[in-house]
């Protein structure tokens, strides 16, 4: 009894050690992608003496939360650096908020019906248009600013709401093309052929049937659409010159000047900025999840 037994405890313990180091190795690697993270905010509530000083001081000896009341429209306290007190936080935050939510709708609308296209029918030129698409995903969006503003400028779009929307929404869509045809792809054909023949018309086969079954590839699509469109920053910088319609991205430069930088200010949105995005990607995952759960329950 005792000889079976102790091969069976060894596996145990090597599985406990095995699980044991995967998850060192799993806080280790989190460590390394949130310190960035840690570091801006903590530089965000540091004494400015400690942010330029050298060695680096990576314990606050204090912490000071005059950026975050300077945004915010507070009373400047005395003696505080003040570059970022004519930034209007409110309107680059609904500018922002608007403008990526918006884009993301529309991506998500023309990328998921573009996706459910390329995945179910056969038509001339098929390949090729999808080649394009995803070649045009792969041009640098640097290379996009000054063809877009002189198009943009030409037709009035330029410094708009409506331009930017226009610009992540095309910017995004063959991403989310790629990934839902991908998603429509695993789905059988054969369920939306037997809605068919159960009396549905293409049009709710594809509501009733594959797109149910597609959510998750949509929750993806969608955070990846909504991050792109909140921090990109080459286009925005171009394409927007007045707070009518600047981002929080190009609106970090409002805190350098010729000779100096408002490190903690420039942090302080920064830390702004991120609020958002994580409320954003909480929401939409749990969705990813359930969607993940559902499929593998009805599987």
């Amino acid at each position: 009894m005792s000889t079976e037994t102790t091969p069976l405890k060894k596996r145990h313990r090597r599985d406990r050690w095995t699980n044991l180091a995967s998850d060192v190795a799993l806080w280790v690697i989190m460590l390394i992608f949130f310190l960035p993270v840690f570091w801006i905010i903590l530089t965000s509530v540091r004494d400015r003496t400690e942010i330029t000083s050298f060695p680096p001081v990576w314990i606050p000896t204090g912490l000071n939360i005059d950026s975050y009341l300077i945004l915010f429209g507070f009373p400047t306290p005395e003696g505080a650096f003040d570059m970022g007190g004519a930034i209007p936080l409110a309107k680059y935050a609904t500018n922002s908020s608007v403008i990526a939510l918006v884009s993301t709708f529309f991506a998500l609308v023309f990328g998921t019906l573009a996706g459910y296209v390329f995945s179910r029918f056969k038509f001339k030129g098929k390949n090729g248009i999808y080649l394009g698409m995803m070649l045009a995903r792969a041009i640098p969006g640097i290379a996009l600013s000054l063809p877009l503003f002189i198009v943009f400028a030409r037709t009035g779009l330029s410094d708009t709401i409506q331009g930017m929307i226009i610009t992540y929404t095309a910017l995004n869509i063959p991403f989310t093309t790629w990934l839902m045809d991908g998603f429509f792809r695993a789905i059988p054909k054969e369920l939306d052929e037997a809605a068919r023949i159960d009396g549905c018309s293409l049009w709710q086969a594809f509501l009733n049937i594959s797109l149910p079954l597609a959510l998750p590839g949509v929750a993806a699509a969608g955070i990846f659409a909504f991050l792109t469109s909140w921090n990109e920053f080459a286009l925005a910088s171009i394409i927007t010159r007045t707070a009518h319609s600047r981002t929080f991205p190009p609106a970090l430069l409002e805190f350098t000047s010729s000779f100096v930088s408002d490190w903690r200010g420039m942090t302080a949105l920064s830390v702004l900025m991120l609020i958002p995005a994580v409320i954003f990607v909480a929401l939409v995952q749990r969705q990813l999840l359930e969607g993940l759960t559902s499929g593998a329950t009805k599987g």
